[in-house]
């Protein structure tokens, strides 16, 4: 899914979302130079596989937290897990890195994604349209609705 794509499902789907394009970022820290609008609300993804290659995670967390992958797997009962090759990330969602985004669930063809999403998003998260030039924020309720309605299992989680 493009991002023009990406607005014409939100919209298809009666997703209310804010759109703002910008030049692309890579990370929290070109994000942050932006001075985009609700930075509580900046998600930063963490696409992970188990050690097995069996089982993929995008884990979201607003984007000034860190994310201890050995203390997190033990929370959640998974087996070790690190970060995911950029050749899984286009295969499985379709997205570069740095335009990692619960959106690209929309492209697992195969629901092998889990979404672990941080319980601190109570009612809004920005997040990119499956391409690092523009910055969507919804309701995070409508995020994890299109998201399970796809397939895609989503975990609400303290992070």
């Amino acid at each position: 899914m493009t991002k023009q794509e990406t607005y014409e499902y939100l919209t298809a789907h009666g997703v209310d979302y804010e759109v703002i394009e910008h030049p692309a970022v890579f990370n929290m820290e070109e994000v942050e130079k932006l001075k985009l609008p609700h930075p509580e609300a900046d998600a930063k993804n963490l696409f992970v596989r188990d050690d097995k290659k069996l089982h993929y995670y995008m884990i979201t967390v607003q984007g000034n937290k860190r994310v201890d992958l050995k203390q997190f797997r033990k929370q959640h009962g998974l087996r070790n897990l690190s970060f995911a090759s950029a050749e899984d990330l286009m295969e499985i969602m379709g997205l570069i890195p740095g335009a990692v985004t619960p959106l690209g669930l929309l492209n697992d063809r195969e629901r092998k994604v889990e979404l672990y999403l941080d319980a601190a998003f109570a009612e809004l998260i920005s997040i990119h349209p499956n391409d690092n030039t523009a910055t969507v924020w919804m309701k995070t309720k409508d995020l994890i609705s299109i998201i399970t309605e796809h397939g895609n299992r989503v975990w609400v989680v303290e992070i």
